[in-house]
């Protein structure tokens, strides 16, 4: 991966990480558990991603608004990420904290419930923390973090890496807090916003009947419009890219590609456990950090394949870190 210019603020790059920590409550999860689950949710898994596989020069920035009924509790978790030597990147808003319910109706489908109002990032708000960092991960979580002028505004004026996992930007919100998928507006702008973008095989079909193509012709055009990556998760199939050989950046908010457009796929060793809670955010996590180490595309998605794997055995974010480092073990987390 070329290194951009932003590169080197000091001793230790800084990885800023934009997202949403949310607080969830999952039902029929776990054979045989009545009772529904309740633990740290959202950005927590990227963030306890990078506090376990750390790499080498990095730091992390989290880049986060805290509703003021959970602040407290956030910040004491947050505290406990070593990696993350600042915490001024966290601001408390007077809005409810997001919470979300989680219903499985099997191992991998579920429905999703969102309460609480925490604010995105206007651009006035977001650029002096961007420009303290090295490199950006961008998680739609809530799926409002930024707003279409604010990425935007990003892509114009940061130098380094940008990591977008477009998720959420690709659910609407009920009156009563139903998630269901949804074609967001200039969704195409919205993927020119980052140098890697991901997305699951559900979200990318979405986009392409949108378009009225075949996904993966669609993944080969969005490359080739400028993003150096496509990344698309497939479950218990692993995962599949779609690159560009060499990208440039051209003038601020344009991107040059040259040379042609590969492809591949990197299959799981062993099939998931039946748990997807936070696989993707795991998986994006695990992914940028191999590319900021130098890594190729397919030994990024790799790796990233082999460690959302190791969190499809677990329970929750609240003590991620450390079980990613232990062999095996489950643990359960209740906080607030």
């Amino acid at each position: 991966m070329d290194r951009s210019p932003r590169f080197g603020h000091g001793p230790v790059n800084r990885l800023g990480v934009v997202g949403t920590l949310v607080w969830d409550t999952i039902h029929a999860r776990d054979a045989g558990r009545s009772e529904p689950h309740e633990e740290w949710g959202g950005i927590a898994y990227a963030l306890s991603t990078f506090e376990a596989l750390r790499p080498s020069g990095w730091s992390l920035f989290p880049i986060l608004k805290v509703g003021l009924d959970l602040a407290p509790a956030a910040r004491r978790w947050l505290s406990g990420l070593s990696t993350a030597p600042a915490l001024d990147g966290v601001r408390t808003v007077p809005q409810p904290n997001n919470r979300v319910e989680l219903r499985y109706r099997d191992g991998s489908r579920r429905t999703e419930r969102l309460r609480g109002g925490v604010p995105g990032w206007s651009w006035s708000e977001l650029e002096p923390l961007a420009r303290s960092c090295d490199a950006l991960y961008v998680n739609f979580i809530a799926g409002w973090e930024l707003d279409l002028r604010c990425a935007r505004r990003l892509r114009e004026t940061f130098e380094g890496p940008l990591y977008g996992d477009i998720h959420s930007l690709t659910l609407g919100v009920g009156p009563d807090g139903t998630r269901s998928p949804r074609v967001p507006e200039r969704w195409r702008d919205w993927l020119r916003c980052f140098d890697y973008v991901q997305a699951n095989e559900d979200e990318l079909k979405l986009l392409a009947a949108d378009w009225g193509g075949d996904p993966w012709r669609l993944a080969a055009e969005v490359v080739g419009e400028g993003v150096r990556a496509l990344f698309v998760t497939l479950g218990e199939r692993g995962a599949a890219w779609v690159s560009a050989e060499e990208v440039r950046r051209g003038p601020p908010g344009s991107l040059r590609t040259r040379g042609a457009v590969r492809s591949g796929r990197v299959p799981v060793d062993r099939a998931l456990e039946p748990d997807p809670t936070g696989c993707g955010d795991v998986w994006g996590m695990t992914c940028f950090c191999a590319l900021l180490e130098g890594a190729s595309i397919e030994d990024a998605a790799d790796r990233a394949n082999r460690v959302a794997s190791r969190n499809a055995e677990l329970r929750g974010a609240t003590r991620l870190a450390e079980r990613l480092r232990e062999p095996r073990g489950i643990l359960h987390g209740r906080e607030p």
